[in-house]
């Protein structure tokens, strides 16, 4: 290697004067770069500029690597716990800095399952307070929000402990997993957690998919069953067009449909030729996701409607079946068509529609809005906490949590207006005495 960098620099000196020492450069970059790489980590450091207090060991300059210990004057102590400190060399730079401050300031403590907004100097001053945040799932014990630095110390810390309302991991369910979340060991009161089925094997009942903290407990979960045979027996679904939902889901099968799985209904068997017709209990166009529709309880369908016209003995000679925005068809049979709304809408008009002898469908019903819209960007109550669009259905309490522990809002939903209390206690509202 010797020998070739002198016939480079040898080479160099036939180079023009005034480019030689840049070819020069440029050679040690080539032939040296483990070298150049090696010192540009390995920077002496500066003394530091200590102020109010003393170095050791004192010098101008220390080597990458090296340890030297500080301490401070009188009134004053290290940025770190201890009355002496140390300080390290690494690449030109000293880590942690020395400082030295008023030794009545407070330096930075670790609070389990709570935080608190950090200080830009790395201390608080004297009489500083800050505001304690428990994690989710936590709660302030005797309800200690806040600490105050008093000659040097933290005063009054508070303590973050489980919530009686928080609850514990999700139950494990055979043949399904936790799906959209994390693990974590706590989870706030409800939250809302949704389990999802191995493939082969299918939720018993839709509902029951989410589960959700309730007062320290989960609320029932799914049970995963191995799916049926779908080449034997049960519901069948016959159709020339497409656009039918058949299933217990959104979304849209092919022309001709597939099986749905079972509902609970015997021997059914549903017939179509248009687009656009949800067959089953699916779900919608519902805002908040939706609830199951409950059980129908009718086995065969044999339920007769009493709208005006006469049947004609099939619902096939009147063609598609009437739309109808945010309802489904629940029930065919013979002549006769059953529509139910989706969750968070009611039902107005007769709920069965009839094919009448000259082809034609009798006036279909509507599914009309029954929710109230939760909307933190326009909507503002004193203290709660509402962070995400919240539905509410029409008839129904909800309660929203407030920024005080255990006190909450109690929202309705009246005629599709929003009515709503004052921040309460959660037992002022079991004795329903908040207005």
């Amino acid at each position: 290697m010797w020998s070739a960098l002198r016939s480079a620099l040898s080479f160099s000196i036939l180079i023009p004067d005034k480019m030689s020492m840049g070819y020069l450069g440029f050679v040690l970059l080539l032939w040296f770069p483990g070298v150049l790489h090696a010192q540009s980590e390995t920077q002496p450091c500066p003394a530091p500029g200590l102020s109010g207090g003393y170095l050791v060991p004192e010098q101008d300059s220390y080597p990458h690597e090296t340890t030297l210990t500080y301490a401070c004057d009188n009134g004053l102590k290290p940025a770190v716990e201890g009355w002496w400190a140390t300080s390290r060399c690494q690449n030109g730079n000293w880590f942690p800095t020395p400082q030295c401050i008023d030794e009545k300031a407070c330096l930075p403590t670790i609070l389990p399952n709570a935080n608190y907004d950090a200080s830009t100097k790395g201390w608080y001053d004297e009489t500083t307070k800050i505001w304690v945040r428990c994690d989710a799932g936590y709660e302030h014990k005797d309800r200690v929000t806040t600490a105050k630095c008093t000659d040097g110390t933290w005063s009054s810390m508070p303590i973050c402990e489980k919530s009686d309302e928080a609850c514990g991991e999700p139950p494990k369910i055979p043949h399904a997993v936790v799906i959209h979340q994390e693990y974590q060991e706590l989870f706030e009161a409800d939250t809302k957690v949704q389990y999802e089925c191995e493939d082969g094997y299918t939720a018993e009942r839709a509902d029951t998919k989410t589960v959700i903290c309730i007062s320290g407990n989960w609320t029932e979960g799914p049970t995963c069953n191995r799916r049926p045979d779908t080449g034997h027996g049960g519901a069948t679904v016959e159709g020339t067009g497409g656009g039918h939902t058949t299933s217990a889901g959104s979304g849209t099968n092919p022309a001709g449909g597939d099986r749905r799985p079972d509902t609970g209904h015997g021997g059914a068997t549903v017939e179509g030729t248009g687009g656009g017709h949800t067959t089953s209990a699916g779900s919608g166009t519902n805002p908040a996701g939706g609830d199951r529709r409950p059980d129908t309880g009718h086995d065969g369908y044999t339920e007769r409607g009493t709208g005006g016209g006469q049947p004609t003995g099939g619902v096939t000679n009147c063609g598609t079946y009437p739309s109808v925005l945010n309802g489904d068809v629940v029930v065919v049979s013979g002549g006769y068509l059953k529509y139910q709304c989706s969750a968070f809408y009611k039902l107005e008009g007769p709920d069965t529609v009839i094919c009448q002898s000259n082809g034609k469908w009798t006036e279909p019903p509507s599914c009309r809005d029954a929710f109230c819209v939760l909307d933190p960007a326009q909507i503002t109550i004193p203290n709660m906490i509402l962070s995400t669009i919240k539905y509410v259905k029409e008839g129904e309490d909800e309660f929203i949590p407030c920024i005080w522990d255990h006190f909450f809002i109690r929202v309705q939903c009246v005629n599709r207006r929003i009515h709503y209390t004052k921040c309460c206690h959660s037992s002022d509202h079991q004795r329903n005495v908040c207005r």
